[in-house]
């Protein structure tokens, strides 16, 4: 009786399973680039919570089907950050958030995904593909507009800025505690321009001013609930990539004109 024909793996011709395809795929190194994004939250959408805003992202990722660089761990999340949080209720035409895929993608077509979603009140400003080991966004400084209510005149407004402005330090109450900050650290502008209050707030290491901060030390505080709307116009960060390349980012070409259209309107209802 003759044995039977080897098989492939008796042969010795079978391929080596550290060499196959998948297992290949399984042992390749985990791409993690991170991206860059700033976009608008206007309209309805400054009342959702910051909360809700990292959901709303999450989802807005996984519509654009992204390949998601995940945390580690048990309960793994997309690696979703923002260097800050809005409160509740004020419109932001430049706030920041990063990303990490796990995927190649120019930031031209990561830009065209997202714009694509066309979630209401929120549109996409630029996408930057960051360089390898940069790290992740910190806050500088944060440019504000505060709209005036009736009521008072330039007079009173400019007097109570002037003298806030004379103090060397004030104290806030945050969460029943409280919170003692230098001003002229934290408040690098403040005046009146116009029918609007112009603001620039410096962060701190340590817990930093609000707008909102600012209106109760001003003795505006009922302003919010006169219907004074605070918009952040502009965020600076302490690191920006210097000197990227066209392909690594991609800007909005409509952007000016939507957010000139969008305040425009704002400022009709006011």
């Amino acid at each position: 009786m003759t044995d039977p024909a080897p098989t492939e793996i008796e042969s010795g011709n079978a391929p080596d399973a550290e060499t196959t395809p998948d297992n290949d795929k399984a042992s390749a190194p985990i791409l993690r680039i991170r991206y860059r994004i700033r976009f608008s939250k206007t309209d309805l959408l400054r009342w959702i919570s910051h909360r809700d805003l990292a959901r709303l992202w999450e989802r807005l990722l996984r519509r654009a089907q992204l390949e998601l660089s995940m945390t580690e761990g048990f309960h793994p999340k997309p690696r979703v950050g923002f260097p800050s949080a809005l409160a509740l209720g004020v419109e932001s035409l430049d706030e920041v958030v990063e990303i990490d895929l796990a995927e190649e993608l120019s930031a031209q077509a990561l830009f065209e995904r997202l714009e694509a979603d066309q979630q209401p009140g929120l549109n996409i400003k630029s996408v930057t593909r960051l360089p390898e080991g940069m790290s992740k966004a910190q806050l500088d400084t944060s440019d504000y507009t505060i709209s005036i209510v009736p009521g008072l005149t330039a007079e009173q407004i400019d007097t109570a800025i002037k003298k806030l402005l004379e103090q060397e330090t004030v104290s806030v109450e945050r969460k029943k505690k409280t919170l003692t900050v230098n001003v002229s650290e934290q408040i690098t502008q403040l005046e009146l321009d116009g029918n609007v209050v112009r603001l620039r707030l410096a962060a701190s290491q340590a817990a930093s001013l609000r707008p909102g901060d600012v209106l109760d030390l001003l003795g505006f505080g009922d302003w919010v609930e006169l219907g004074t709307l605070i918009r952040r116009v502009s965020v600076e960060l302490k690191q920006e990539p210097n000197g990227c390349d066209s392909d690594l980012v991609a800007v909005s070409p409509t952007w000016e004109t939507r957010m000139n259209s969008h305040m425009s309107h704002e400022e009709e209802k006011a």
